[in-house]
């Protein structure tokens, strides 16, 4: 398993003039690369692989502008694209797709792309990694290579390549590791505790499980069978999404269709790193507490092409996609991986409409039976009324019907997942600096 760890590039002018040359010189080898593979396509039909892309751009200028193994990787980027492309060509072929995909396009003629270095051809020296240059820049600028620091937190004998990334208008060198799986870093609860709770003494790793219903005010609703339930607030992004999209619309009134400024990258830049960090932070608290409650199982809900088909009104569409829930489901999976913890993806359907204390049937999407109907009802926004007219967090109650969407599957247990839970839910504030202890660790 690989990482990967991203840091922002400050050093002089003239480095920074160097690695913007080398970015550009790797977008139009690109282009020519995509050029090249679109004709043969055309043409013959026949999809070119990454290796004949290099053997054809040896002799082009921009190929012979940066260090030869590194450009060798613009095209192979170019060849994994067109894989891609066939792939999906035979899914459509086979009726598995609902449209036709289109060849790999340009990208836009003077911008920036990444440019990237295996390990072998780097060194490094006292703290500074060491990217050789080619021998045009040797002859033209009269220079053989270029230094970054290293970061202080990886071990160089890990390290299998480093990416320098532009992205409005700043430079990233993303340096790739192998990683070491750590699972169970964090102790689970003590084994006497499981054999008290009368789950037969079995390890309660393989019995407890989590579900996690995702949404806006509340981003993330949690709740396991292990009697624990918690809410990830999202307020805090929706303000910040709100405030990005208030500063791009001052800045684009007035403007043509299509403007961009330095001003405009920038802003878009500091919400982008926003939320990455938000992202990282909530994988972060969910992982955190499966291991310190021995939880070895997460169910996630989610429903494919929600965002594309969501509606739900201008203004709420605008805050339900801007908000990065599919990253961070897939970084939730990531570390999943990492602590040997299982994933399971699931739809959500009825979810939020059915009770889970009355423990209604949940139906999948588009197979709803003729007169279905629960039997409590949400009576306004957070709350849940039961037919027994117990009152329970709405999003709660949509999380413990997740897990009873995979029950049969995984054969859980959820007689634990009691009205308690369901009711009185932990808020986190992630951007705040009163973090639960189990959420900050």
């Amino acid at each position: 398993m690989f990482g990967c760890q991203q840091v922002l590039i400050k050093t002089d002018k003239d480095t920074k003039a160097i690695i913007e040359y080398l970015c550009r010189e790797s977008n139009s080898l690109y282009n020519c690369s995509v050029y090249y593979a679109r004709q043969i396509w055309f043409k013959t039909g026949k999809i070119v692989t990454g290796f004949d892309l290099t053997k054809e751009m040896k002799s082009n200028p921009h190929f012979r502008a940066g260090y030869a193994s590194s450009m060798q990787q613009t095209c192979l980027n170019v060849g994994e694209s067109f894989k891609s492309f066939k792939q999906l060509l035979k899914k459509s072929l086979k009726g598995e797709l609902n449209q036709k995909p289109n060849a790999p396009k340009y990208r836009k003629s003077g911008g920036l792309f990444t440019v990237t270095y295996p390990k072998k051809w780097l060194k490094l020296i006292d703290g500074n990694v060491r990217f050789p240059l080619g021998n045009q820049v040797k002859v033209w600028f009269k220079l053989t290579e270029f230094l970054l620091p290293f970061p202080i937190n990886l071990k160089w004998e890990s390290i299998k390549e480093v990416r320098i990334v532009p992205r409005n208008g700043c430079l990233y060198a993303e340096f790739v590791y192998k990683q070491i799986l750590e699972y169970r870093q964090i102790q689970p609860v003590d084994a006497t505790k499981v054999s008290q709770s009368g789950l037969g003494g079995f390890p309660q790793e393989e019995l407890a499980v989590l579900g996690i219903d995702h949404g806006l005010n509340n981003w993330l609703t949690c709740v396991s069978n292990v009697e624990t339930s918690f809410i990830i607030d999202g307020k805090h992004l929706k303000s910040i999404n709100q405030w990005y999209n208030k500063q791009v619309a001052t800045l684009k009134q007035g403007k043509p269709k299509g403007f961009w400024s330095r001003t405009l990258a920038h802003v878009t830049e500091k919400r982008n790193r926003q939320m990455r960090d938000a992202v990282n932070k909530a994988a972060r608290i969910v992982i955190n507490h499966c291991l310190i409650n021995g939880i070895g199982t997460i169910v996630f809900g989610w429903n494919q092409g929600q965002k594309n088909e969501s509606n739900m009104g201008t203004k709420n569409n605008q805050k339900f996609v801007q908000i990065p829930t599919a990253k961070l489901k897939e970084r939730i999976a990531q570390l999943c991986e990492q602590y040997g913890i299982k994933f399971v993806e699931t739809e959500e359907s009825y979810t939020s409409k059915a009770s889970f204390l009355d423990n209604d049937e949940l139906p999948k999407y588009g197979e709803k039976p003729d007169g279905w109907q629960s039997s409590g009802k949400r009576i306004k926004r957070g709350l849940y009324r039961s037919a027994d007219n117990w009152l329970v967090n709405a999003d709660c109650n949509g999380s413990a019907n997740i897990l009873r969407k995979v029950k049969a599957m995984l054969k859980l247990d959820l007689s634990r997942v009691i009205r308690g839970i369901l009711t009185m839910p932990i808020r986190i504030r992630f951007w705040s600096k009163a973090v639960p202890e189990s959420a900050s660790l």
